[in-house]
């Protein structure tokens, strides 16, 4: 799931690539997402490394997709379709998703935790990642934090329903 996560534009990306019957053309996805160039050429970049998406051997037509799913991008795609189907539910834009956002939510989904034991789980990401993630995350209400009194209070942070919601679709 982390790999899924680390580009802001790759469930997107793989669902509009599912939508469109499995390939596109790069002008297509850029006008279906409304993304910056530079994101989709740097998401495209990294869901070919990791073998989801191939560079269509048998492009030149203008009918035929530049950019198709592989076997193993195919199976993935289906999950980013159900994440973004979810996340349109609940009323969450592609905005909604920093790098951060789905590993949060997958790792806060068994129960509730504290920032160091967050960021001992997600251990490359930097605690300044986690917090503005963190805190884009209760902004969309997917994330409440609660004080437990005790000397010194602890801050745990757990998933609201909507955050449940979208962790079950990871």
């Amino acid at each position: 799931m982390r790999k899924l996560g680390e580009r802001r534009w790759a469930v997107p990306v793989l669902a509009a690539l599912t939508a469109e019957g499995g390939g596109a053309r790069f002008v297509v996805l850029l006008n279906r997402l409304g993304c910056a160039r530079s994101a989709l050429v740097s998401t495209l970049d990294h869901l070919k490394r990791h073998g989801w998406v191939a560079h269509n051997p048998g492009h030149g037509h203008p009918l035929r997709p530049e950019y198709i799913l592989t076997e193993a991008g195919a199976a993935v795609a289906l999950r980013a379709q159900e994440i973004l189907g979810t996340s349109t539910k609940l009323g969450l834009g592609p905005d909604a998703f920093q790098r951060w956002t789905l590993p949060l939510a997958s790792a806060l989904r068994p129960a509730p935790l504290r920032f160091t034991q967050l960021k001992t789980g997600l251990a490359p990401a930097t605690p300044r990642a986690l917090s503005l993630t963190l805190k884009q995350m209760m902004a969309h209400e997917l994330v409440a934090r609660e004080i437990v009194e005790d000397f010194p209070p602890v801050p745990l942070y757990g998933l609201t329903d909507r955050g449940t919601q979208l962790a079950r679709a990871i």
